[in-house]
């Protein structure tokens, strides 16, 4: 694309620690309609639908809240990320190569990517010449100059979410959109929380697998979308079909655990936080509590609640060393007494801020953290290791075909 082209005529019309930079988004409870519901996959609109047209001269517009419509001539090929979210999307798409930028240190989020990429062959993602645009400490700080010189031409991240930060407002988001490139994103979604008030009358919350479509028209990559869609789909629908009744299903609590403190969430609140934990129907432990984006918890407190399985979020080759998270709280007295603690069902899960290739691997990962008797045992997991190897007649997709529809070979 052209300077010119790559203007947005569209128009645009927290962290709990340094480790968790970016992920603002905080859920305020709300739940819209706009969630997708569980165990589906949004299938493909053809080219003539509002959310995508084409042009005589081949230039195509992809829309999506709270940008609206955005031109392209091509599939971009430089592209500044913020999140694991859309770094996953480019890389599913063929466009890993693209990305130059995350919002946070890429040796962190590189290495969480590299561990589910692992189990696929031929997929990879280079973070090791990443620039990092959360230059902050303690608090997020993003430099617009940082936008010029990554000369981008898409800037694949929510516009909301920049105005969120220290220093930005829409004046600033406007500035870098008609200057460098156009924003396309949506990170709200993620817990359905609130963005900056100028936003919110062209905000609307997608699901994970909704804004995974809409990307995909980006990169021109519908047939890939479409082929991962359909692994996820029928891997769902069968983990649904083999779930045990709801009486026998565990009280299942998502936590974060930092020096002493539990930082609970609702496995069933809205938003693609959850879209590898709602889909299999465990009964939520913080159901009816205050659970929530700033909520802590003691060690009492949880014992109260006392769920059958703690699933620890960034628990994959990420911030926290689960095992050992484990050995500090069973050495409490609350602790140990905890169910979860006592039957060895403390474990690592994943990323709130997912691709479609992680939302695979999540979703059979939790499965099996929570049905063992129907979908085997989860193995054991070292801090920092890949995603495990499980054997072929125990995994709940296919690799080699997530491997062939990242690679274009879609038939």
């Amino acid at each position: 694309m052209d300077r010119d082209r790559r203007r947005f005529v569209g128009g645009i019309a927290g962290a709990l620690t340094a480790g968790l930079a970016g992920c603002t988004g905080g859920s305020d409870g709300r739940s819209t309609a706009g969630e997708a519901t569980a165990g589906t996959a949004t299938a493909s609109p053809t080219e003539d639908t509002p959310d995508r047209t084409t042009a005589a001269n081949d230039e195509y517009t992809v829309s999506m809240a709270p940008v609206g419509e955005v031109p392209f001539e091509s599939a971009p090929s430089s592209v500044s990320v913020y999140s694991l979210l859309y770094a996953d999307m480019a890389v599913a798409y063929g466009a890993g190569d693209a990305v130059n930028s995350l919002g946070f240190d890429a040796t962190a989020g590189g290495t969480t990517l590299d561990a589910y990429y692992e189990r696929l062959d031929g997929v990879s993602f280079d973070y090791e010449d990443l620039t990092q645009l959360n230059t902050g400490s303690g608090e997020i700080r993003v430099e617009k100059e940082l936008f010029y010189e990554l000369d981008s031409e898409l800037h694949l991240m929510d516009p909301a979410l920049i105005d969120s930060f220290d220093g930005w407002d829409r004046a600033d988001v406007d500035e870098v959109a008609e200057n460098v490139a156009p924003f396309f994103g949506n990170t709200f979604s993620r817990t359905h929380g609130q963005p900056p008030e100028e936003w919110r009358d062209d905000y609307e919350y997608y699901s994970l697998w909704d804004i995974a479509e809409r990307v995909s028209r980006v990169f021109d990559a519908s047939d890939r979308y479409g082929e991962l869609a359909a692994v996820r789909e029928g891997m769902v629908e069968r983990i649904q079909s083999d779930l045990p009744p709801e009486s026998a299903r565990p009280s299942v609590a998502s936590v974060i655990f930092i020096d002493g403190t539990f930082y609970p969430s609702r496995i069933n609140a809205a938003g693609f936080a959850n879209a590898h934990v709602r889909p299999l129907g465990a009964t939520d432990a913080f159901a009816g509590t205050d659970a929530g984006f700033g909520t802590t918890y003691d060690y009492e407190t949880l014992l109260e609640v006392d769920p059958d399985v703690i699933l620890h979020q960034y628990g994959i080759a990420s911030y926290y060393d689960v095992a050992s998270i484990r050995e500090t709280i069973a050495s409490d007295p609350a602790g140990e007494q905890l169910t979860a603690i006592e039957n060895g069902r403390l474990y690592p899960s994943g990323d709130p801020v997912q691709g479609p290739l992680m939302n695979l691997f999540q979703l059979e990962m939790t499965a099996k953290q929570l049905y063992p008797e129907q979908f085997g045992e989860w193995p054991a997991y070292e801090h920092g290791d890949p995603y495990p190897e499980i054997p072929e007649e125990e995994r709940l997709f296919d690799r080699e075909r997530v491997a062939e529809a990242v690679a274009g070979e879609v038939e």
